[in-house]
């Protein structure tokens, strides 16, 4: 049997069954008593069966009625519930989101924003999804990630990728290392130093290297790895010291390596906020990405040696 349903049907039986009345489901509907009595009648027609038994005082369920009630309630709860969902995020202020991100950006420099865009956004779902660049590019490309927070010097070619943040390299050291006390080291101090670096696929890494290469400097001995806390509890091992952005140092606290800023040269890295015109950002998105692009006036917080930029 195909039953020809509306939400009006199901809300005028549920209204009739809840005032015990159709002059009281009226009032409650806010529509005439005709209309309610002309809805419950023509399901009752529809399906073959009473939904109410009709006496002088009162109109209560049968025992039909009764079953269809149950599923009535569950079925309004459930429109009246996306419905509500729909609103929100019509209005922005629900729904989800994912920033696909460097891991540096996602431990250190995101939670300020995403605190902030979420204080009047509670209900709003965030996925953040930390990866090396090219992963992180990968998902804005692939559409699995709104956007991206990262710091790839070249971007795909259709991509929007304006300037959000930028934050500059450090050296950090174990504990009593000669650099210690120091307010700065210059990258030529790093000559025939031990090295702490990352692996080759790491966007600090291409850095770091550039900046040797051009200064002709040698180190000593290198000692490789992926993570930000692998590199940091080499460093605190005095397996060698180090240069990251300003930005990795906050997730290096718990090896109780020490930094300080490096110079000659200053070296600084952008950070970009990449989506792809050609996917249309959600209501949500959009709030995200502007959140993003107005850090700066926003005043939100960076680590030392970070800052926001106007999205230029």
């Amino acid at each position: 049997m195909s039953i020809d349903l509306s939400m009006r049907h199901l809300r005028a039986i549920v209204a009739v069954a809840d005032a015990g009345g159709y002059s009281a489901a009226a009032r409650e509907l806010h529509i005439a008593q005709s209309s309610v009595s002309r809805s419950v009648l023509e399901f009752e027609r529809r399906v073959g069966v009473s939904l109410f038994e009709r006496t002088t005082r009162s109109v209560v369920p049968t025992p039909d009625g009764a079953e269809f009630l149950t599923i009535a309630r569950r079925l309004l709860a459930d429109f009246d519930a996306a419905l509500n969902h729909f609103e929100g995020y019509l209005a922005g202020t629900r729904g989800s989101v994912t920033v696909a991100a460097l891991p540096s950006l996602a431990g250190s420099m995101l939670p300020t924003a995403l605190a902030d865009f979420r204080r009047d956004r509670p209900d709003v779902t965030v996925s953040v999804r930390d990866g090396l660049a090219d992963e992180v590019l990968a998902h804005v490309v692939e559409g699995t990630a709104d956007m991206a927070v990262t710091v790839a010097p070249t971007v795909p070619a259709g991509l929007s990728a304006p300037r959000i943040a930028v934050d500059r390299f450090v050296g950090v050291f174990p504990p009593g290392h000669r650099f210690d006390g120091r307010t700065r080291v210059t990258w030529g101090d790093l000559a025939g130093e031990p090295f702490v670096a990352f692996d080759r696929d790491t966007s600090i890494r291409t850095y770091v290297d550039r900046t040797l290469t051009e200064a002709g400097i040698e180190l000593g001995p290198v000692t490789e790895a992926r993570n930000i806390g692998a590199v940091a509890g080499l460093v605190a091992a005095g397996l060698g010291v180090s240069m990251v952005p300003a930005l990795v140092v906050p997730m290096m606290g718990f090896a109780g390596v020490q930094h300080t800023a490096a110079t000659g040269p200053v070296v600084e890295r952008d950070i970009r906020l990449v989506h792809d015109p050609a996917r249309p950002l959600s209501r949500i998105a959009r709030a995200l990405r502007d959140t993003l692009l107005g850090a700066a006036a926003r005043g939100l917080d960076l680590p030392a040696g970070a800052r926001w930029t106007t999205g230029d």
